[in-house]
């Protein structure tokens, strides 16, 4: 995500719906600048936030603790709705505004899922994507 606001939203959700922390890579990649708190209404303040100079290894790393990791993308294998992998330990990757994740990042991740759009939408804003999977994480763990 290069959008502060994005990142804010995103650790607003994160917080929202029960997740743990937020991990940006340290290059190419929004910070939590004042417009990424005030986006973040305050959970921030109570979200980890932690930058990682590698991103593939830290996925790698989170791969081989057991969790699973999941690649938000509109042209994903998997839909939200289907994937098992939101019924555990999940780790799930949210790429920049416009490009989506990188190659590389895509190929690390065990799944790549998509968000059906009925609507006939070819995309959604990355922060708003990022809060229907966690909603669709945390509702199955209810």
């Amino acid at each position: 995500m290069t959008d502060p606001r994005n990142l804010g939203a995103v650790v607003r959700s994160v917080s929202a719906f029960g997740g743990h922390g937020v991990v940006v890579p340290e290059r190419r990649a929004a910070g939590m600048t004042a417009g990424a708190w005030k986006t973040s209404a305050g959970a921030a303040a109570r979200t980890p936030v932690a930058r990682a100079t590698n991103l593939t290894r830290a996925l790698e790393a989170y791969k081989k603790a057991g969790i699973a990791v999941v690649g938000l993308a509109a042209d994903g294998e998997h839909e939200v709705g289907t994937l098992k992998a939101l019924d555990g330990p999940v780790v799930i990757v949210v790429g920049s505004e416009g490009k989506g994740l990188s190659r590389l990042v895509g190929e690390t991740c065990d799944y790549r899922v998509r968000i059906p759009m009925p609507g006939g939408a070819e995309s959604l804003n990355a922060g708003v994507a990022a809060g229907i999977v966690l909603y669709e994480a945390a509702r199955r763990r209810g």
